[in-house]
């Protein structure tokens, strides 16, 4: 009996097991410590790339299921050694017959139990998962587990905000959903601007708009300008107008939140809607140059209305030559002013100026410059090769009664306007030669072969050598020949 229990003691001194004893508590809950801290060591290193495997027992059931809690309830309750041994050599079988792509190991299974058990269960189950984890997967954990200890950082959630931000600078995916206190989300959105990341400003604030309510988000950007300046442009990009509106209402920003509204007029299809939309927003809390912007919409938008009912039933009908020759392109309808200008003075040039129609009645209404209205009417009437209406366009007459040739716009770009709508070389030429830069009228007339104005203009200058050279440039014969010849013929004589 004796030499039975001298046996027995000689084994468990021999193990690398140790019996439970209430005296080496503290060492095998070191020992469980250890054990825990490695077997979560591997799973933070596998599960961050394999978040698709299914967690198993050791039992072989998936986590969670119904007979794995019984099992583990079961297995709880048990204290004796047989069955300790039962229970190791059906984690053993069961471990055989799991599929390749499970994964095998569970942490449950590790620190369930008390008592004498505690140590032999957890240090028998990390030896298991180390085994399992070296049979099923080294090709695919391997890479993983080569990497350096300064990288293992990446692979925990508990980074702070100056780490989330890096890490989001980087385009590595993480969440935010930790940082749940003021405190911490206000640190990251500092962290966040102080990276002068504009991605990463805006992901933040999407977060913490989620996350706080409006009156304590708007209380604390307004003491941040650059996150409050991007969540405003993000709202307006992203068109989400009520919130900005409330924001905008918060920091006491009255006439952004009128032409916050004011932009709503883009979203209106219909013209009546439009207009009536419009005219409400002519009582909003403008500055005085923006109401007056407002005012002259609205009554542009309603001259259209007229205008473009008027001239479809003209169109309609074929009462107007004007209209056969040239039909319209498209509707007048929410068409710049300029546009409105240039689309009166084709089709309604002539019209007295008490008609909404009439190009002096949009000048007058609203105060279009002289050299605005002269350059649009000039295109205008020189599309439909109306000379005589860009002759009387750039006719003034003194007090007089004396008349003369005056473009505000310059007669170089008349000429240009004019040569660009094919006007014929006597037109041209009439226009050349009220260029007063001298060199600008010599190219001009050059380029255009207004021959007259060039001939003059050396003359002028008396040049011979230069005239002589054009005189080659002309045809034989004509008529540009002759009066060169008779230019050189008078300065010989004289």
């Amino acid at each position: 009996m004796s030499r039975v229990r001298a046996d027995e003691e000689e084994y468990w001194h021999s193990s690398k097991f140790r019996a439970f004893t209430f005296d080496d508590e503290d060492d095998e809950l070191s020992q469980l410590k250890e054990s825990k801290r490695a077997v979560n060591s591997l799973r933070d290193i596998v599960d961050d790339d394999d978040d698709d495997l299914e967690r198993v027992s050791w039992s072989g059931e998936p986590v969670g299921s119904i007979s794995w809690s019984i099992k583990e309830t079961a297995s709880g309750s048990t204290s004796s050694l047989d069955g300790r041994d039962s229970s190791l050599q059906k984690g053993s079988s069961s471990y055989a017959a799991l599929p390749k792509q499970a994964s095998s190991y569970s942490l449950s299974s590790l620190f369930k139990g008390d008592g004498r058990e505690s140590g032999f269960l957890c240090t028998t189950h990390l030896c298991l998962s180390l085994s399992a984890l070296t049979d099923t997967g080294v090709k695919n954990f391997a890479p993983e587990l080569r990497r350096p200890k300064a990288e293992y950082k990446d692979y925990s959630s508990d980074w702070s905000p100056k780490d989330t931000v890096r890490r989001m600078q980087r385009g590595k995916v993480c969440s935010l959903e930790r940082f749940r206190s003021l405190q911490d989300k206000l640190v990251l959105l500092d962290e966040a601007v102080a990276g002068h990341d504009g991605n990463v400003i805006t992901a933040v604030l999407i977060f913490l708009k989620r996350t706080l309510r409006r009156e304590i988000l708007f209380r604390e950007l307004e003491v941040r300008q650059v996150a409050l300046c991007h969540l405003i442009h993000f709202l307006r990009e992203t068109g989400e107008q009520k919130f900005l509106l409330d924001l905008l209402r918060f920091l006491d920003r009255t006439e952004e939140v009128a032409l916050s509204q004011y932009r709503e007029h883009l979203n209106i299809q219909d013209v009546e809607k439009r207009r009536e939309f419009l005219k409400g927003c002519i009582g909003l809390p403008f500055s005085a140059e923006d109401t007056s912007h407002i005012q002259d919409h609205y009554t542009l938008l309603e001259r259209q209305i007229i205008i473009e009912a008027n001239d479809r039933h003209l169109e309609m009908a074929g009462q107007s030559e004007l209209f056969r020759k040239y039909p319209r392109k498209a509707s007048i309808l929410n068409m710049p002013l300029v546009t409105t200008l240039f689309y009166s003075c084709f089709y309604h040039y002539t019209e007295a100026e008490g008609m909404f129609s009439s190009p002096t009645n949009l000048k007058k209404t609203f105060k279009i410059p002289d050299k605005q209205y002269v350059l649009t009417a000039l295109a205008a009437r020189a599309k439909l090769r109306a000379w005589g209406d860009v002759d009387a366009l750039l006719t003034t007459k003194n007090w007089l009664g004396y008349t003369k040739k005056k473009a505000p716009i310059g007669f170089h770009r008349v000429v240009e306007i004019l040569q660009r709508n094919n006007a014929p070389v006597q037109v041209l030429q009439e226009y050349v030669r009220l260029v007063e830069d001298v060199e600008t009228r010599l190219n001009l007339a050059t380029k255009y072969k207004c021959h007259d104005v060039v001939i003059e203009t050396y003359r002028d200058l008396k040049d011979r050598v230069q005239l002589t050279a054009y005189k080659c440039k002309v045809e034989r014969g004509s008529a540009e020949e002759e009066k060169i010849n008779g230019i050189l013929s008078n300065t010989v004589r004289n």
